[in-house]
């Protein structure tokens, strides 16, 4: 069953901006499902129409069965949402916080406290019980504000970029914490994120948007394999000598892709070995300074940057 279904979806603004553009995704029960895009492709906004905030302008979307225009009230009884600002009131104590949550959902207060008590223990936060919250850190904010938005619950839950900002040590942390609210409640997570290992260490599933559309849909290792070809990687010393080089390769191996990649070109191939031999050849002939050239296989970073770069690159 799915959770999530978007069909043909398209939302315009008043301004003429077209934010979606006839998009097409399916979300999975029980899975971590991860939304990827560069600024402005239109993940806030679906973000907004998925938890009933906005409301499409064409196209079907249903959720947990239910359609999202008809039953909206219903749905947002079943799902949560932890934006980037976090939804905690620092002049209340850690349990405060989660019961007045409880409140708002009319959860019974003998129910609440079972949850409560669970939802510290799940979440590792006992050991913060006895400090304000506002002598928290953000990665600890962050924790109790999505402990918070489970007090209800909820079959899905929606995270915009919930690490952003973190150190490595937290996002690990943030990590098992959604592994976790996956495999023991057995919660459904849409997740935005702008960290490519985030998405490929946690998803189930990815899609990536460009343009208001979806682009490609399915598991990090179906991504990583979407283009079905190795890759020409030619490194440079920095990033400006390979924006130098890129036209250089392009005009002369014209059926190879170059793509920018920081500091190194990455050009697609079938021929991988004998594609090797040739370019090394041009850069030495041309006398192109370079700092290694190997063949290297797709990341799940490749894919995106090749998918979603902009024609002027």
């Amino acid at each position: 069953m799915y959770a999530i279904e978007v069909h043909n979806v398209q939302k315009s603004y008043k301004n003429g901006v077209q934010a979606l553009n006839g998009l097409n995704l399916t979300v999975k029960t029980g899975e971590i499902f991860s939304l990827l895009g560069q600024n402005g492709a239109g993940k806030s906004t679906l973000i907004s129409i998925l938890t009933t905030y906005l409301k499409p302008n064409t196209g079907k979307i249903t959720m947990l069965g239910k359609d999202i225009l008809k039953d909206s009230g219903e749905i947002r009884s079943y799902i949560a949402c932890v934006a980037q600002r976090t939804s905690i009131d620092t002049h209340l104590s850690l349990e405060e916080n989660m019961m007045f949550q409880a409140r708002l959902y009319k959860i019974p207060k003998n129910e609440a406290r079972k949850r409560m008590s669970t939802l510290i223990d799940e979440f590792e936060l006992g050991q913060y019980l006895k400090y304000p919250v506002s002598s928290y850190s953000g990665g600890i904010k962050r924790r109790l504000d999505i402990a918070l938005n489970m007090m209800s619950n909820p079959k899905i839950l929606f995270l915009d970029e919930p690490t952003v900002g973190m150190d490595i040590q937290s996002r690990m942390t943030m990590w098992k914490m959604m592994r976790k609210i996956r495999d023991d409640f057995g919660t459904t997570i849409f997740l935005t994120t702008h960290y490519l290992e985030e998405a490929d260490n946690l998803s189930d599933t990815i899609c990536i948007m460009k343009d208001g559309k979806e682009i490609v849909q399915g598991s990090p290792f179906e991504l990583r394999t979407y283009t079905r070809q190795d890759a020409i990687k030619v490194q440079f010393s920095n990033k400006e000598n390979a924006k130098i080089a890129i036209p250089l390769l392009s005009k002369d191996f014209t059926q190879l892709t170059c793509t920018l990649q920081n500091d190194s070109i990455l050009m697609d191939t079938t021929s991988s070995e004998s594609d090797l031999i040739k370019v090394n050849k041009f850069l030495l002939k041309s006398q192109i300074s370079f700092q290694g050239i190997e063949i290297a296989e797709p990341t799940l970073e490749d894919v995106f940057l090749r998918l979603t770069e902009k024609k002027e690159d």
